[in-house]
């Protein structure tokens, strides 16, 4: 287990998680902010990504555990992104839809960025976030994020504008990642 909140753990993902983690990437509902639902083969990467990304980075996307069921219902994580050429901290979460609108994705992203904060003790925590995504939107904003710009991302032969979210660390020591 890598946190824990009041409804949730988050945990490194495995091999083991990819049906559960399809149900969310192959949702048309839940992928519209990619543009797409993936196939098996996109799915497969993604998974294969953030199993890079535990091993390179030692954080990734995780798997949102709801404690009461032991069911994944979503993921939640920090990624390096590139952000109009620079690269930065992202948080990040991903939900299936019949879990949307109750709060976990709040919830696992601030404990995410907590952990950021006070385990990785990064200056920064970014959301970038695709301009037609209110309910993420609103998420970067509960979490205390101020609106800093946008960019454009081409993602899947699509220009797809994405607003910047930011939050400092008001924490010290910080280190640089």
């Amino acid at each position: 287990m890598i946190l824990e909140t009041e409804r949730l753990y988050l945990r490194e993902m495995t091999e083991d998680d990819f049906p559960a983690l399809c149900l969310m990437l192959q949702d048309p509902e839940v992928m519209y902010a990619y543009g797409h639902a993936f196939s098996d083969e996109e799915a497969h990467q993604w998974l294969d990504k953030q199993l890079d990304n535990y091993l390179r980075d030692g954080f990734g996307l995780w798997a949102m555990i709801l404690k009461e069921s032991g069911e994944m219902i979503g993921q939640c994580g920090l990624t390096i992104q590139d952000c109009a050429g620079e690269e930065v901290l992202e948080v990040g979460y991903l939900l299936r839809k019949e879990y949307w609108h109750q709060g976990y994705a709040t919830e696992a992203a601030k404990g995410c960025v907590e952990y950021a904060f006070t385990t990785l003790f990064v200056p920064a925590v970014y959301a970038l976030v695709r301009d037609n995504n209110l309910p993420s939107q609103q998420v970067a904003k509960r979490l205390g994020m101020d609106e800093v710009g946008s960019f454009v991302k081409h993602y899947y032969g699509e220009d797809m504008p994405h607003l910047i979210f930011y939050m400092e660390n008001e924490a010290s020591p910080v280190l640089d990642l």
